[in-house]
């Protein structure tokens, strides 16, 4: 029993050795001496206690059973005894890692704007820096082991996350959260930018021109951009012949001149800007400013800020432009990629029919964009039914205030467009035209309306809408057939012609300016230009005429007979419907047949397609099987198919100001207008909700 009890003895203090980390540090073994002393310390009372019971096991028990209770007793106070030791050890480590955190936090702070950086890396370092430890040995291992472990997944950021991490660090900054920025490349390892492109930064914001210029020196290493230096092969030295320093040296020089120090400005002229051989015509102009009389008069014709944050800002966003991502980021680096991911949602959302908007602060960013079709001009809101024949045209104003509807009973009528409930009343009826009205026309500023008859009529009648009076009815001959007309953009003059060989330009009291022989028209456009007007013929072609030049030349050529087209606003793209071929869209300036559109049926009657929605992104047209069909433009199917009408429709005509409103004008004697559905659940009730079947590829 004694021998066991030598053994338990040696046991224990070879483990209380180890439990306490075997050989410490020397401010450890010293710091535990002092608590020893001064106050006492548990663990060594714990150890007294169990030697304690150790002699007076030995010295009353003496048979097997009592060495029994007695390894009992050594097991109990032992276990007692690591476990004193263990709480002494965890608070005075605790104690000394806040105490070396805080020491290391103070001398780091120095280097560190926010000095994060040190004290971080150290509480991850140490396994017991946080103080929260219950004891030291396998523990402590697995804590430190677990922090490196940190450590090391932090360094194996990917090239992605990298990127991420400064795409956020450069819009925290340009939000003046600098010390959030610090301490987010400090935790993360990355870099914002080059410590040169900080440099050059911060020298250009503050107006060192030469410390700036010196700054261009160290950044040339780093320039891979074949477009960053551009080197004059008549100066022998290309690091002072660079884009970068041109564009510093302007600034320099324009803040000179707002100063007013003439002669300094024209040094920074003469020496500095003239050697770089570089932009010459801009240093011409350059030396114009010198002959403004005040700062006033120089920002106005430099277009310029004036010496401030604004026009140094500007400046490097220029200068960014030139140096690789890898050095400086480009500018609104983040705002940029959001903006086109938005953009591409709204561009990929078939229904979306509002103002297009590049601020990011008119969406969320939280979600996805979508656009419901209820939004969406799928839903008949309105019936006109005045006309008591087959209505053959129809088209808003361009202002969108008013629609004009032909018919085959001989009248057009005048609606006006309610601003806030987008009802149409009749506003006038325009009368007399015997063969019925087949197009109509309105003037550039909506005052004239000019309305055609079928291939028969020989006459056209020019209306002023807003008195109701018939300005001029003309006929030149009474065996043309003036079936089509066009407005020139400037509103003074128009083209008119027919399938009878007659193409004239007439002013607005219908005298002849000019004509051209032996066209025979079906359709026509003005281009915005005011030379050149667009014709459809009988080649199944659309031909390019100069009035002024008397020119002409082929731009679309079609296998099958063009019916009628129109042209976007800005004169890009054409919309053609082809007989027995559907809906066509060119590309006038390529020349080229961008798309032909499914769905319609198109024989030889005349039907009029119409670009519409915000952006011009829609495309609708009439039928011959009674349907309206809708497409967006850089899509094949329709994504909309409005039933209502029993004959074929005709005429589609958009508002171009209310881009939820449409019209339709059919066979069967009715007008339709169709809008979004503001209640689902009313029209469904009133049997106003028409098929509007999604086609959606």
């Amino acid at each position: 029993t004694a021998a066991l009890g030598e053994e338990t003895l040696a046991s224990a203090s070879s483990s209380s050795d180890s439990d306490t980390g075997g050989a410490s540090p020397p401010p450890r073994k010293k710091h535990r001496a002092s608590a020893a002393e001064g106050a006492g310390e548990p663990g060594a009372s714990a150890v007294v206690t169990g030697l304690t019971g150790v002699v007076l096991g030995l010295a009353t028990h003496s048979q097997a059973t009592s060495a029994i209770h007695f390894n009992r007793s050594i097991v109990n106070n032992l276990s007692s005894s690591m476990q004193a030791n263990g709480a002494g050890q965890g608070q005075e480590t605790g104690d000394l890692s806040c105490l070396n955190s805080a020491q290391n936090g103070e001398s780091s702070s120095a280097g560190h704007s926010n000095g994060l950086l040190s004290s971080t890396d150290n509480g991850n370092s140490g396994g017991t820096s946080n103080g929260a430890s219950t004891g030291p040995g396998p523990g402590s291992m697995a804590g430190s082991t677990s922090s490196n472990s940190e450590l090391k997944k932090k360094k194996r950021l990917t090239q992605a996350e990298e990127d991420v991490i400064r795409l956020i660090g450069q819009h925290l900054h340009g939000l003046g959260l600098n010390q959030t920025v610090d301490l987010l490349m400090q935790e993360s390892g990355c870099r914002l930018e080059h410590p040169s492109a900080s440099k050059f930064r911060n020298h250009v914001m503050e107006g060192e021109w030469d410390k700036a210029e010196n700054d261009l020196n160290e950044l040339r290493a780093l320039m891979h951009s074949p477009n960053a230096i551009v080197v004059s092969s008549l100066w022998p030295k290309p690091e002072t012949n660079c884009r970068m320093k041109f564009l510093l040296l302007q600034q320099k020089y324009l803040e000179y001149l707002e100063d007013g120090k003439v002669l300094e400005a024209l040094q920074v002229l003469r020496g500095e800007l003239t050697p770089l051989k570089y932009n010459t015509d801009r240093i011409h102009v350059l030396s114009g400013y010198l002959m403004c009389s005040h700062a006033e008069d120089l920002r106005a014709k430099a277009e310029w800020e004036g010496k401030g944050t604004a026009s140094r800002s500007r400046l490097l966003d220029k200068l960014q432009t030139y140096l690789p991502p890898s050095v400086m980021l480009p500018p609104r680096r983040l705002q940029t990629l959001l903006r086109q991911a938005v953009e591409l949602q709204r561009d990929r959302c078939l229904y979306h029919n509002t103002k297009l908007d590049n601020s990011l602060d008119s969406v969320s960013l939280l979600l996805d964009h979508v656009c419901s079709r209820k939004q969406f001009p799928c839903y008949t809101q309105q019936i006109l039914t005045e006309h008591c024949n087959e209505v053959w045209f129809c088209k808003f104003s361009n202002d969108g205030t008013k629609l004009a509807t032909g018919s085959k009973d001989t009248t057009v009528i005048i609606w006006q467009v309610d601003p806030e409930s987008h009802q149409l009343k009749i506003l006038r009826t325009l009368e007399g035209h015997a063969y019925g009205v087949s197009y109509l026309a309105w003037s550039p500023d909506d005052t004239y309306l000019i309305a055609c008859g079928p291939d028969d009529c020989s006459e056209l009648w020019l209306w002023n809408v807003q008195t109701g009076e018939l300005r001029t009815k003309m006929s030149q001959s009474h065996e043309d057939s003036l079936t089509s007309v066009a407005w020139n953009p400037d509103g003074k003059r128009f083209v008119t012609g027919g399938q009878r060989g007659q193409f004239y330009q007439c002013d607005l009291d219908g005298n002849l300016l000019d004509s051209w022989e032996g066209v025979r028209v079906q359709c026509l456009w003005c281009l915005g230009d005011g030379r050149t007007v667009l014709a459809s013929d009988t080649h199944q072609r659309i031909r390019g005429y100069n009035f002024e030049d008397l020119t002409d030349r082929n731009i679309v050529q079609e296998d099958h007979p063009i019916m009628s087209f129109t042209v976007s606003k800005n004169g890009r793209l054409a919309l053609l419907n082809v007989a027995t071929q559907g809906v066509h869209l060119w590309d006038l300036q390529d020349r080229v047949l961008v798309r032909k559109y499914q769905g319609v049926t198109q024989g030889f009657y005349t039907i009029h397609s119409c670009f519409g929605g915000h952006n011009e992104d829609f495309i609708a047209s009439g039928s011959e099987d009674h349907k309206v069909y809708i497409w967006h433009r850089r899509g094949e199917l329709p994504i909309a198919e409005l039933t209502g009408h029993t004959r074929t429709v005709n005429c589609v005509s958009w508002n171009p100001a209310i881009p939820g409103l449409m019209a339709s004008a059919s066979d069967d004697g009715t007008v339709r207008i169709w809008g979004p559905a503001p209640f689902l659940e009313s029209q469904e009730a009133d049997g106003l909700n028409e098929n509007c079947s999604n086609m959606d590829s």
